[in-house]
């Protein structure tokens, strides 16, 4: 049996009035709401066409129907019309994230918050691995007489502030120095490939800062060794769920909510099949938790290394194309804040 054309634009219809409605439609509605130019009757053997296609199935007893996972799918694939965010939407999103670049865990926190209340859905964002960092650049600013705050940028974005004592006698021409020396021989290695073969060349062209190398490279060694310390998923929205009507089962919501305590099962969730966007539907998720729901994704980048992954987590009743043009341009936004606080 073939999908034509007709049988397309019924599709589409039961597609878009039940992500509208969350209720089932018939054949008599259809042709009521949707000018598609076909009679009731035809418009019901068509369905009746689709449903043994497996894009339709029946909830109850009722003559309405509803999409299927695989019509979903196909919904998606072939059918979906692009969707672009207009220019307000826009504008949000570029300007509450900008505003908020201190931290690269603040960004992230951020990000999930702006995704659920765009989305009206439940955001998860993975933030990147602490432990596979590398040394990226590092700055010192003024604090106050004999201090100053090291600024360590690493090469996956994150970024992080210590105060440090550094002596009265130290000028900002030596602190700079300090700072070029440890930018040209650190940058892309992890503390252990430094101590392993160049640590006595910064020594040598430092003998003057010995002190201050001393406690900064006591600092690296927390910031870059921290091996076991893992990606971490930020939830944000998660009561939106309560507002869907799929979830008003308190068994369905409980399970759901299980699930949203653990972080390996939502990196799982989150794990991206191929780079760019991602839309997992239904049992297409690898949880049966979340076989009643899609995930709509996308991975982020610091200087075209995939760092971390933004998604959505809705009903498979959910906006396909809006929900993608957010998540979209929210990543492509992420990662040009991330980018620009690398350099």
């Amino acid at each position: 049996m073939q999908m034509d054309e007709r049988k397309r634009k019924i599709l589409r219809a039961i597609v878009q009035d039940y992500i509208a409605t969350a209720e089932p439609i018939g054949s008599r509605t259809i042709a009521r709401k949707f000018d598609l130019g076909v009679s009731p009757a035809t418009i019901r053997n068509e369905m009746a066409d689709l449903e043994d296609l497996g894009f339709i199935e029946q909830p109850h007893t009722s003559a309405g129907r509803i999409p299927s996972d695989a019509g979903y799918r196909y919904f998606v694939d072939c059918l979906m019309d692009p969707q672009t965010l207009n220019e307000e939407e826009k504008e949000i999103i570029e300007r509450d994230s900008t505003r908020r670049i201190h931290e690269i865990q603040e960004v992230i926190s951020h990000t999930s918050k702006l995704l659920s209340e765009l989305t009206n859905l439940t955001s998860l964002v993975l933030g990147p691995n602490k432990g596979k960092s590398t040394f990226g650049k590092m700055h010192f600013l003024p604090y106050q007489p004999g201090q100053v705050i090291m600024v360590i940028v690493k090469e996956n974005g994150a970024v992080e502030n210590h105060i440090i004592d550094v002596g009265e006698n130290l000028t900002a021409e030596e602190l700079q120095q300090v700072a070029g020396i440890f930018n040209q021989k650190m940058r892309g290695y992890s503390l252990d490939q430094v101590k392993r073969t160049m640590l006595h060349e910064i020594y040598s062209e430092l003998s003057r800062q010995r002190h201050l190398i001393d406690n900064t490279l006591d600092i690296l060694s927390a910031i870059l060794d921290d091996s076991e310390e893992e990606e971490r998923i930020y939830l944000g929205g998660t009561l939106n769920m309560l507002n869907q009507p799929e979830f008003r089962d308190l068994g369905k919501v409980k399970a759901l909510f299980k699930v949203f305590e653990e972080n390996e099962p939502l990196k799982k969730l989150l794990s991206p099949h191929h780079e760019g966007l991602n839309v997992t539907i239904g049992g297409e998720n690898r949880l049966k938790e979340f076989h009643d729901c899609s995930v709509i994704s996308a991975t982020y980048k610091v200087n075209g290394l995939t760092i971390g992954a933004v998604g959505v987590l809705g009903p498979t009743r959910m906006d396909y194309g809006k929900v993608i043009a957010i998540v979209d341009f929210m990543t492509r936004s992420l990662t040009e804040i991330l980018t620009k606080r690398r350099r």
